[in-house]
């Protein structure tokens, strides 16, 4: 007998047939794509963002006519380090697909090209470059530029956590960015962010250079019907049950957040045999042991952090969703200092991500660390 393959997958690539739903989503991007327009993809984070545009990319009318390409910029902190990781990911992607095209980005690469390595058993190109090597990145972000115009197949490029380079300390790397991006031809470009109001101030402010040069998407939580049915059909196809009533309440408790709903399910059928029935129990102990994991990270994390905005923390995650929180009512309710400290803490959280500001509403970003919030302060 097989090996039992657990259809909630949470790491890599998603087969098809354990991609849940996002239909109408992954219909949009590929068309968008396909039709020489860029995208912005807005979502929260570890809402599916990453797994759609990797689910797209594995589409036959991509996979089999387009070079792509996959970017995380979450962590980098200037256009260095952006330039270092966008030509890493094409030379590797590039070398087990062409040969000569791997060559050929090499001998485009002018400003590094001596810093290669090479194989001596195959004698191809190795990226043997370091961060350090990349002397004038200005120069050779130009020179990718020009090589992803110069190739055989048109290219897609995906930037995710794009809202990182208005952190960069450099001057005007957005309408660096964008004159290259402007000028290249034979490729698109996929912007995935999770912070909403950096993202939309990029893309729908007229004041800088990105204003209306891509389509948006904004994802959203898969439909609760629709996820229900997801996962009581994987559990029923390999003889296991599980209620609806049990599916609902990990989909309540994280709001529809992806990751954590998939998670949850994935160490739960780990947990039930087949035959039997997944039950409540079974699902607060993976969420119980899902916190305990994460509460070594979120108390680092805290212990950096100033007290006024940590009480800030604490306050939103016990109202859940927090309105007017600079109000003498909320001040006094979560016995915070004043207004403006409170208005002072809330940029700070805001700009490290760790709170989300939609309308006139605040709420912690990540519903793991809310939830591990209020079980050790709440």
């Amino acid at each position: 007998m097989g090996k039992i393959v657990n259809p909630f997958i949470i790491t890599g690539r998603i087969r098809p047939e354990f991609f849940c739903d996002r239909v109408q989503e992954s219909t949009r991007l590929v068309r968008s794509v396909t039709n020489g327009n860029n995208l912005v993809v807005i979502s929260p984070r570890r809402m599916g963002k990453t797994g759609l545009i990797r689910f797209c990319y594995d589409k036959e009318e991509i996979s089999k006519n387009y070079y792509t390409f996959f970017i995380d910029i979450l962590h980098t902190s200037s256009l260095r380090e952006f330039t270092f990781l966008l030509g890493r990911e094409i030379f590797e992607t590039l070398l087990p697909k062409s040969r000569r095209m791997a060559r050929m980005f090499v001998q485009t690469l002018k400003s590094v090209s001596g810093k290669f390595g090479f194989d001596p058993i195959t004698n191809l190109p190795a990226f043997s470059i370091e961060l350090g090597d990349i002397e004038q990145p200005e120069y050779t972000l130009e020179e990718i530029f020009k090589y992803l115009s110069s190739a055989d197949k048109p290219c897609i490029v995906a930037i995710d956590e794009f809202q990182q380079i208005a952190k960069y300390p450099e001057k005007n790397i957005e309408a660096l960015l964008r004159t290259h991006i402007q000028k290249s031809e034979n490729c698109n470009f996929i912007f995935a962010g999770s912070e909403r109001h950096l993202m939309q101030e990029m893309f729908v402010s007229s004041a800088h250079p990105f204003y209306n040069s891509a389509d948006i998407l904004e994802l959203k939580a898969i439909p609760s019907d629709t996820y229900a049915e997801f996962v009581a059909g994987h559990f029923g196809k390999r003889g296991k049950n599980i209620s609806k009533t049990s599916i609902e309440y990990v989909y309540n408790l994280f709001e529809g957040n992806t990751y954590y709903m998939q998670k949850t399910f994935n160490e739960a059928f780990a947990d039930t045999q087949e035959g039997e029935e997944c039950t409540l129990e079974t699902l607060q102990r993976a969420i119980d042991n899902m916190i305990a994991a994460s509460g070594v990270v979120f108390s680092e994390m805290l212990s950096n952090m100033p007290e006024s905005q940590k009480m800030l923390l604490y306050a939103i995650a016990r109202d859940g969703n927090a309105e007017r929180i600079t109000s003498s009512d909320f001040i006094r309710r979560h016995r915070l200092n004043s207004a403006s400290s409170v208005q002072a803490a809330a940029l700070k959280l805001l700009e490290r991500d760790l709170i989300t500001k939609s309308g006139k509403i605040y709420s912690i970003t990540d519903r793991l660390l809310r939830m591990w919030i209020n079980g050790i302060y709440g």
